[in-house]
């Protein structure tokens, strides 16, 4: 844990705010409304019966004033944090700590809604705008927004953190967000939406840390509240991880019908990039399993989404699929020129491990077309891009074997997939040792 890590969470354990607690005239109208009915009312004797009228007639005036105040600063919010964000970072922090204009729970909520679309994109952003919200929360009013209201939101904020240190490696770092996370979910409302959201990240660290058994534990709990909820795009995106754990286990064929539920659960207007994700997925599990023809139906029904998102990354991958559908559909030709584009792609990008795995692919026809010369100038262009990538040693050994083996004119079928199998396993578990197939 680092030191601010462990400044915080000592300010924590003592209940002491973070770092120091602290828009246009309907929300300031609404905010005193609010304020005047969060006092204690003065009752002189009602009638008999008219008491609970009058308490249901101050919560039902207290809800309808809280949603007027979010409607209103929800509208605000995207030009406050767009306006905030024209600022440098460093300037950005100081405002969200001196300028009451930007201390709203739209703001709040708007700058973590980024912060989580950003996470796919842009690491740096998703984590100074999780760093951001957190710095916002300290600056929400406390008697008006409610302080365990505002814990739930700071659990959101470190649990997304927590999730930008996994995808950096980062796993103790990790482990001590959502510490943190979970420790203010203690002292929030109770909401289970903000539960689940909190152990759906959590089981993507225990999958990372090849936790599998306890990272499925979690996802099946953080499943059945999203249902219970009827929060249907989230519990989607419980099926996405829990396919995604049976991929990385070796199973990817196990994963398809989970896939295929989400499909129907996920919501494009809240993710697009899920949504592809899901596709892309389903498509590449059908086509490793030798069902081309159902992979190449799902990819012609896809094929407006990947324009979408014109990154270098995501087109490299439409390729690599593309032929691998080819390949197994007997396109021969097709298959070798798509995969040739994709390894060339991967190559100027920069990405050691999808080189391989495409290299892998086209060793494997050109094995099946008896192009053994070939097959052997992959060999020879491989292992050298490894070597200066700082790739593991067990994926080295492994491609180093097939190396060998292919310059020995030994190399099979089944050698090229069982070295491609270790290495898309490898690529998820550093620890994972490479043996010699069919060795004792």
């Amino acid at each position: 844990m680092g030191r601010e890590d462990g400044e915080y969470w000592r300010q924590l354990q003592k209940g002491a705010p973070t770092l120091k607690s602290g828009p246009r005239r309907e929300v300031r109208r609404l905010k005193s409304l609010l304020r005047g009915l969060s006092k204690p009312a003065v009752v002189r004797r009602p009638p008999a019966d008219a008491g609970y009228d009058c308490a249901f007639t101050r919560t039902a005036r207290s809800l309808e004033c809280w949603q007027d105040l979010y409607t209103c600063e929800a509208a605000e919010a995207e030009r406050l944090v767009g306006e905030l964000m024209a600022h440098p970072v460093e300037r950005q922090l100081l405002i969200a700590q001196n300028n009451a204009r930007f201390q709203t729970w739209g703001v709040y909520t708007e700058v973590l809604d980024r912060s989580w679309a950003e996470s796919s994109q842009d690491l740096a952003q998703a984590e100074h705008l999780a760093h951001l919200a957190l710095v916002l929360a300290d600056h929400l009013n406390a008697s008006l927004y409610r302080e365990e209201a505002i814990n739930d939101l700071r659990a959101r904020a470190w649990a997304y953190l927590a999730n930008v240190r996994r995808q950096r490696s980062d796993l103790r770092g990790a482990a001590d967000a959502l510490r943190f996370a979970n420790a203010h979910l203690r002292l929030g409302t109770g909401d289970p939406i903000e539960k689940a959201m909190v152990l759906d990240l959590e089981a993507s660290l225990k999958r990372t840390q090849r936790h599998f058994g306890r990272a499925i534990s979690l996802l099946r709990r953080a499943r059945t509240i999203f249902f219970a909820a009827g929060d249907w795009h989230r519990g989607g995106r419980t099926l996405v991880s829990l396919a995604m754990i049976l991929r990385d286990a070796g199973s990817p064929e196990d994963g398809i019908p989970l896939l295929y539920q989400a499909l129907d659960l996920i919501d494009f207007h809240q993710e697009p990039r899920l949504v592809l994700c899901v596709w892309h997925n389903l498509i590449d599990d059908l086509a490793e399993a030798g069902r081309a023809m159902e992979a190449h139906r799902l990819f012609l029904k896809a094929r407006s989404l990947y324009p979408r998102f014109p990154e270098a990354a995501t087109q490299n991958r439409r390729t690599w699929v593309a032929g691998k559908i080819a390949r197994g559909l007997g396109q021969e030709g097709e298959a070798e020129k798509l995969l040739l584009a994709a390894r060339q792609g991967f190559l100027a990008e920069g990405i050691p491990y999808e080189v391989a795995l495409v290299s892998l692919d086209l060793a494997s026809l050109y094995a099946k077309q008896g192009r053994t010369e070939e097959i052997k100038r992959l060999a020879a262009e491989m292992v050298p891009v490894f070597a200066s990538r700082q790739i593991h040693r067990e994926a080295l050994a492994a491609l180093a074997f097939w190396k060998q083996a292919v310059e020995a004119e030994t190399a099979r079928d089944q050698l090229t997939e069982s070295v491609a199998a270790f290495l898309k396993r490898s690529l998820y578990d550093p620890e994972l040792r490479f043996t010699v197939p069919g060795a004792p």
